[in-house]
């Protein structure tokens, strides 16, 4: 049907603007002129018209002018499939270069399945594949995720023999990334004779495509001193990615540096990448420099600095900047709206949060989805309107998923309401939680109101699932390094002098006053004991290193992956005043500035 309507289309063009023509005008006319003819093409109509004069001259069966009429509708941002399929049908001599033409350009049309197709056809025509087939294949593989296709293709690849060539091993790094297999990605990596730097970023990216953030740091490192340290831009947007998510904010300094020496024009993916990175590495000032200074900006940039604003508590500077998104005709989608919500939630802004919920529907038309839903109930958790919440997620259109019961599970435990917390882990557990902390929040809940058989058979329901509490931590940059520590640390190097210093800080903190906030400590044992068990917390172990290895007066920078405790929230207060720190704290939903005793969230988070 497709072929006999494209011939039909091509007799009438033909027919309607070219005179008849000359066997010796056709001769003349040649293998360049036809190429002269599809390069001059910028839509479909000029291309139908340019193969309709190639038809008439009697070129089509040339087989370098028809593997280019192909090429051209295949592979052109304004081609299309379908017409090039088409003319792919009546070529009487297909060869390599046409299979791998029609197979790149169902990759580039999302149609991976087809190129699969392709492919089998190919061999059942008994054409050999080369170099340049298996790329774009392993590119279709990648994009199902279709590991097991992608392990057949991996077999013929070692059948033919071209295991070897470098852009094949390329494109089976980035295969196998996307696909998840990171260990069969690594050994194709280390059985490369040859690398270059796409063969790094291939791993690198396969690395971040995992949330293997420290992996990709280590790569680089090794990429570096194996002589490869111009990196191209896709690797820094990966590295620059592992650097927002560790909060390694000095090597996203470097990364930065680096591109500004040896990149001219930085585009607007990497700018935001960059802005991402200084807002999610607690430099909100750098941040927001950058985002003022971009000569354009798009609905993403202005996506990040609002959710970046909302994850600093500048809830009102949030909001100002999407109301200038608008004014530069900038239509928000519900992405946007996330970052919206989200800065009033933080901010506790609950008025401007209902207000922006309604304009959502009303005059932007988007449909709230189970996301916003999320935002409203933890608006009004963290405001301490728990039933407000609960009641909003009866109300909803859809079911609510385990993220906005596990909101009013949280919310219900910082604001001690029991009831609530109670309906809310009940919910999950029916949802079939898998989550270790919905049993432990439950349990604590329980500990503060002194209901120990509860806490026990709760602690034991999670057992019992094989459910094992992930232990909090925190992270702290040290010349550029990045130090773990948790709880009741005695496994560091240095804890030796990590806990000197903290015996220091504890006596200096006696004179501001300071006494542990005990109720903090969820477990039935005496006060002595409890205070020993907050002065371990792993936020004031990665504060007293920080404190031996850096010079006074320069600031330190901590990433938690739990939220803060009050206790630590007033230790580090006092500590910002007691060694004139700044101390930026990066927790699981948001950053905490500590300055000359005081904290940018005013104690609402």
């Amino acid at each position: 049907m497709i072929r006999t309507s494209v011939l039909h289309q091509t007799h009438v063009l033909v027919s309607r603007e070219d005179p008849p023509q000359s066997p010796e005008l056709s001769f003349k006319l040649g293998e360049k002129e036809c190429v002269s003819l599809l390069k001059k093409c910028s839509n479909m109509e000029e291309f139908k018209q340019s193969h309709a004069r190639i038809l008439k001259l009697g070129l089509f069966g040339d087989s370098f002018c028809a593997s280019n009429l192909v090429a051209t509708c295949a592979l052109s941002d304004w081609g299309s499939m379908d017409y090039a399929c088409s003319i792919f049908r009546q070529m009487d001599e297909l060869g390599s270069f046409q299979f791998n033409t029609m197979m790149r350009g169902h990759v580039k049309d999302m149609n991976t399945e087809e190129a699969l197709i392709t492919y089998k056809e190919m061999a059942e025509r008994g054409v050999k594949p080369d170099n340049f087939t298996y790329p774009t294949l392993l590119k279709a593989c990648a994009r199902l995720p279709a590991v097991e296709e992608g392990m057949q293709v991996h077999a013929h690849i070692l059948k033919l023999g071209l295991e070897n060539d470098v852009f094949v091993q390329n494109s089976l790094i980035s295969m196998y990334g996307k696909c998840g297999e990171i260990g069969v990605c690594c050994a194709v990596f280390e059985q490369m004779n040859e690398r270059s730097v796409a063969s790094w970023s291939a791993l690198i990216t396969a690395h971040a495509s995992l949330g293997m953030w420290s992996d990709c740091l280590r790569l680089l490192g090794d990429m570096s001193n194996e002589g490869y340290w111009r990196a191209e831009e896709s690797i820094l947007v990966s590295v620059l990615s592992a650097c927002t998510h560790l909060g390694a904010l000095d090597l996203g300094r470097s990364v930065h540096g680096f591109l500004l020496r040896n990149v001219s024009g930085l585009n607007v993916i990497v700018e935001t990448s960059l802005i991402e990175m200084y807002l999610k590495c607690g430099s909100l000032y750098k941040g927001m420099c950058l985002f003022q200074k971009m000569a354009k900006k798009n609905k993403l940039s202005y996506s990040v600095m609002i959710s970046g604003l909302a994850m600093h508590g500048y809830g009102r500077e949030g909001l100002r900047i999407f109301t200038e998104m608008l004014e530069q005709g900038l239509e928000p989608d519900d992405i946007v709206y996330v970052g919206v919500l989200n800065a009033c939630s933080h901010a506790g802004l609950v008025q401007e949060g209902l207000q922006c919920f309604n304009r959502m529907k009303l005059e932007h038309g988007i449909e709230p989805t189970i996301q916003h839903y999320g935002c409203m109930v933890d608006l009004m958790g963290r405001a301490g309107k728990i039933d407000e919440a609960l009641e909003l997620i009866k109300s909803m259109p859809m079911e609510p998923n385990d993220v906005l019961w596990r909101s009013l599970l949280s919310a219900s435990k910082v604001h001690n309401n029991l009831q609530a917390g109670e309906i809310a882990a009940k919910q999950l557990f029916k949802l079939d939680s898998q989550k270790a902390s919905d049993y432990v929040v439950l349990s604590n809940m329980y500990a503060q109101a002194q209901r120990w058989e509860d806490v026990a058979k709760t602690r034991t329901n999670m057992f019992s699932k094989g459910l094992s509490q992930r232990p909090g931590f925190s992270l702290v940059e040290v010349k550029r390094k990045m130090h773990r520590f948790v709880s009741q640390d005695a496994g560091h190097p240095q804890s030796e002098s990590v806990y000197e210093m903290l015996y220091q800080m504890e006596w200096q903190l006696k004179f501001e006053g300071y006494s542990p906030d005990t109720t903090q400590v969820l477990c039935d044992v005496d006060e002595e004991e409890k205070k020993q068990r907050l002065s371990g917390h792993s936020q004031k172990l990665a504060i007293a290193y920080a404190l031996i290895h850096t010079s006074q007066g320069s600031p330190i920078r901590i990433v938690r992956n739990l939220r803060m405790c009050n206790d630590c929230h007033t230790y580090t207060k006092l500590i910002s005043i007691i060694f004139d720190r700044e101390i930026t704290v990066r927790d699981r939903h948001r950053f905490h500035h500590f300055k000359d005793g005081a904290c940018s969230c005013r104690d609402y988070w």
